[in-house]
């Protein structure tokens, strides 16, 4: 009777081991259920957070955006845009407030994602596992890294968006979806990717001091204390702004002739493209490009090495409002949304 006790009682107690067992896988399971769908929910947060933080600062930049655009592109043989007063006034002149905003549009549609990737990436790049601080360079690798992925995912769109920029009657482009249809067909699938090359090379500079700087000038302003900071205290949204300005001029100095190269490999094919006097010294023809080098050689073989440099005044009055808004959007939008990671994290 003794031994029929004590097997019942072994029973007893291994099937309530299984039991507690059970319930406690149960409970880890849920609870890790539990924690990947915060942690989805953090990143879909995170996302959203670039996107309008990408939205709201180039649409309250998007005339100065235009008129880049425009003087970095024009014929240098018929200027109707000379500097960012006039230009601006000649835009509104000739075709009033949309005029201003003329291809805002499609560049939000690009913008969002890639403003949306290039956050979530640097993040994601710049998450160390053993918590050690991020020197500037490891910032930077990290910014890099973040704006080839988040341009080359959305460069088409940014290719088209130059094109719809540029026109100025209601000649070929009826929109995006048009514009890619019809580059696709006319000039190939490699024709959504020119200036591609020179748009990479920018990027290293041009995100990665963006991000570098501004993060390094957060971290110094907080642990320094110049000006009356307190360490260890949250910047404000002024300091933020001031930080942001920072980082956006030197990031668009250092890239700019880049950008002027890409966005002319843009143009070739385009009707509207800039034209080069040929050698009889009365007709002119279109400059074709080979390469970025080639575009290079070109640019300031025809119109000097100033041309590399076109559009950087309205430029820069437009990057460092527009940076410093994008960082501090973003910061904000993720504070409303409850998102606990954050850039300096």
């Amino acid at each position: 009777m003794a031994s029929e006790d004590g097997v019942r009682k072994t029973d007893e107690d291994a099937a309530v081991s299984t039991i507690v067992n059970t319930a406690e896988e149960a409970k880890d399971f849920h609870e890790g259920v539990k924690a990947s769908s915060r942690g989805f929910l953090s990143i879909c947060k995170s996302l959203v957070a670039g996107g309008v933080a990408g939205g709201v600062s180039r649409t309250a930049v998007a005339p100065l955006e235009r008129l880049k655009i425009l003087l970095q592109v024009q014929n240098p043989h018929n200027v109707k845009y000379n500097g960012t007063v006039q230009g601006l006034k000649y835009i509104w002149r000739t075709e009033g407030f949309r005029g201003l905003y003329k291809g805002n549009g499609i560049n939000c549609a690009r913008i969002v994602p890639n403003s949306a990737v290039k956050f979530f990436s640097y993040e994601e790049a710049s998450n160390n596992e053993v918590d050690a601080e991020l020197n500037p360079l490891l910032r930077l690798g990290a910014g890099a890294c973040a704006g080839i992925i988040a341009m080359s995912a959305t460069y088409p769109m940014d290719m088209v968006r130059g094109r719809i920029t540029v026109q100025t009657d209601k000649s070929q482009y009826r929109g995006i979806f048009h514009a890619l249809k019809t580059v696709f067909t006319q000039e190939g699938p490699r024709a959504l990717y020119k200036g591609w090359l020179p748009s990479v090379i920018g990027v290293v500079p041009y995100v990665g001091l963006n991000f570098a700087v501004y993060e390094s000038l957060k971290d110094w302003l907080i642990k320094s204390g110049p000006y009356g900071l307190v360490g260890d205290s949250e910047l404000s949204v002024t300091t933020k702004l001031a930080c942001g300005a920072a980082a956006g001029t030197v990031g668009q100095t250092v890239a700019y002739p880049l950008d002027v190269i890409r966005r002319r490999m843009q143009m070739v094919g385009w009707k509207d493209a800039a034209s080069v006097v040929t050698g009889d010294g009365k007709t002119k023809a279109p400059l074709e490009y080979t390469g970025m080098i080639d575009a290079f050689r070109k640019t300031v073989r025809h119109e000097g090495f100033g041309a590399l440099y076109k559009g950087l005044v309205p430029n820069s009055v437009k990057v460092v409002p527009s940076i410093a808004i994008a960082f501090v959007t973003y910061e904000l939008v993720k504070d409303i949304l409850g998102v606990e990671m954050r850039i300096s994290d």
